[in-house]
């Protein structure tokens, strides 16, 4: 591979991560801090985090911008596909009965899940469709703050 590219895909890469990490999200990069976080009590917002556009166009910006509502999940977290690869395995073996998909967001409530956001209802979609999406899965699934 060029170096030129390796360098521009790790500023890219770290670009996403922080971006999710200053909304507040906690970066899971290993299985057993999915299987830590995962298996608690209370509602969990997994976003899949990816870089490719409909990720950096649509999901991040609803994953910061749903926050601001009166209900939301308990923790927050996000595992990065095509980076940690055995966490996002990990994690997508919560979301029993759903293909893996990237971008994306899982709510996670008492272990199990409850409700996905899969990339076809992000991709080609209004940032505030998904905002819509993910704040009705609060109000579904998460107490008021």
């Amino acid at each position: 591979m060029d170096l030129n590219f390796d360098l521009y895909m790790t500023d890219v890469v770290n670009q996403a991560r922080n971006e999710i990490e200053q909304a507040g999200y906690e970066q899971l990069t290993s299985p057993e801090e999915v299987d830590k976080v995962l298996q608690q009590e209370g509602t969990t917002l997994v976003m899949v985090n990816s870089v490719c556009g409909c990720a950096g166009g649509i999901a991040r910006p609803a994953a910061t911008h749903a926050l601001h509502y009166d209900k939301t999940p308990d923790r927050l977290v996000t595992v990065f596909a095509g980076q940690d690869k055995e966490a996002t395995q990990q994690a997508r073996d919560y979301f029993e009965g759903y293909a893996p998909s990237s971008p994306s967001f899982a709510l996670i409530k008492d272990g199990k899940i409850a409700q996905m956001v899969e990339r076809h209802q992000i991709e080609g979609h209004d940032v505030m469709d998904v905002i819509t999406q993910l704040q009705n899965t609060f109000d579904t699934y998460c107490d008021e703050k």
